[in-house]
C-alpha cells in the first residue's frame, strides 16, 4: 500500500471524538504535510531554475494533473501573469476531463493516458517549454501520459509526488518527492497531500519570479496592474521604491503604460519608457542592476 492511501493511526474513533478534536487532528494533519515541503527544496531550487530558463527562452511553462492536483495547479499557474507578468499566452494548464472538470472532478478521466499525450499536443509543447505534472500517487495515467508526451517533444519536465518510488517521480527530468504521511481521513490527497503540492508550487513559482528579476525587495515589480486594486498596489510599489510620492508614481505609471519597473527607472533618472527598456534589456529584465546602473551614471 501506498503511503497515500494509508490509514493514519490516529484516525481511530475520529467520527466519536468532539468537533473541536477532531478539527486539531485534521488541522495537525495539514501541518505535518506541510513540513515535508523542505525536504525537497534541492528539487524545488533546481525546477525554479529550469522554469526561469524556459520563460527567458520565450517557452511555455504548462501543468498536467487531476483532480484537486490539478486544483492545485490551476492555483498555481493561473496566477502568474497577474503576479509575475508572465504572458497568459505561455501558462497553460492542461487537465484531465478538460474545462467540465471545474464543475465536476469526475475520477475516471485520469485514467486516461492517451488523453494526456493529446492535450500536450494540442498545447504544442516541444524544445525551449517546461511541463509539471503533479500526483499524489505518482501512478495518474491522465498526468504520466502527459509528461512522457512532453519529454518525448522535447520538452523539460517536472514531476511532483508525494509517494516515494512513483511513476512520475522516475520519468520526469527533476523529481520532487513531498512525502507526506497518510491522511487522518485515508487516501483523501485533497488535504494534506494537495496542501504540501500547492506550498511546493507556488515556492517554485516565486522562486523563479526572483531569479527572473520580477521580485524587488519583497515588491511584486513585474505584475499586471489590471483592476483598481492592483492599481494602487503599482503605485506604492512605484512610490516605495521609486522614492516618489503617490501622485508622481501615478503619473510614471501613465508614461509608462503601466509598466512598474519602467516607471521606478524614470522615478530614479531614466528619461522616457524607452531608454527604461533599453536598460532592462541590458540587465536581463533585473531591476536592482538597472537601478544600480543609474546611480553610476
Amino acid at each position: 500500500m501506498t503511503t497515500t492511501e494509508g490509514v493514519e493511526s490516529r484516525s481511530l474513533g475520529l467520527d466519536l471524538q468532539q468537533p473541536e478534536s477532531i478539527l486539531a487532528l485534521l488541522l495537525d494533519g495539514q501541518l505535518r504535510a506541510l513540513n515535508t515541503v523542505s525536504s525537497a527544496f534541492p528539487q524545488i531550487v533546481e525546477a525554479a531554475a529550469r522554469l526561469a530558463a524556459c520563460v527567458r527562452g520565450g517557452g511555455t511553462i504548462a501543468y498536467a494533473a487531476a483532480g484537486s492536483s490539478a486544483l492545485m495547479t490551476m492555483a498555481d499557474g493561473l496566477e502568474l501573469p497577474g503576479t509575475f507578468g508572465i504572458p497568459v499566452a505561455r501558462v497553460k494548464c492542461l487537465i484531465a476531463g478538460g474545462a467540465a472538470s471545474l464543475s465536476d472532478l469526475a475520477g475516471s478521466t485520469e485514467d486516461d493516458a492517451e488523453q494526456g499525450a493529446r492535450d500536450v499536443g494540442a498545447a504544442g509543447l516541444g524544445r525551449g517549454d517546461c511541463l509539471i505534472g503533479v500526483s499524489a500517487s505518482g501512478t495518474t495515467p491522465y498526468t504520466l501520459g502527459a509528461l512522457r508526451a512532453a519529454a518525448r517533444a522535447g520538452a523539460s519536465t517536472v514531476g511532483v509526488a508525494n509517494n516515494s518510488g512513483a511513476e512520475l517521480l522516475e520519468a520526469a527530468d527533476i523529481a520532487i518527492l513531498l512525502p507526506t504521511p497518510p491522511e487522518l481521513i485515508s487516501g483523501s490527497t485533497r488535504m494534506g497531500a494537495a496542501t504540501a503540492q500547492k506550498a511546493a508550487l507556488n515556492l517554485m513559482s516565486t522562486l523563479m519570479a526572483v531569479e527572473l528579476g520580477h521580485v524587488h525587495d519583497g515588491h511584486m515589480v513585474n505584475l499586471r496592474a489590471d483592476n483598481a486594486k492592483l492599481n494602487k498596489r503599482a503605485s506604492r510599489i512605484v512610490a516605495d521604491i521609486g522614492g516618489c510620492d503617490e501622485v508622481t508614481s501615478q503619473q510614471l505609471l501613465s508614461r509608462s503604460q503601466g509598466s512598474v519597473k519602467h516607471a521606478i527607472l524614470m522615478a530614479a533618472g531614466v528619461s522616457d519608457a524607452r531608454s527604461a527598456d533599453d536598460l532592462l534589456r541590458q540587465h536581463q529584465g533585473k531591476l536592482r542592476k538597472a537601478l544600480a546602473s543609474v546611480e553610476r551614471g
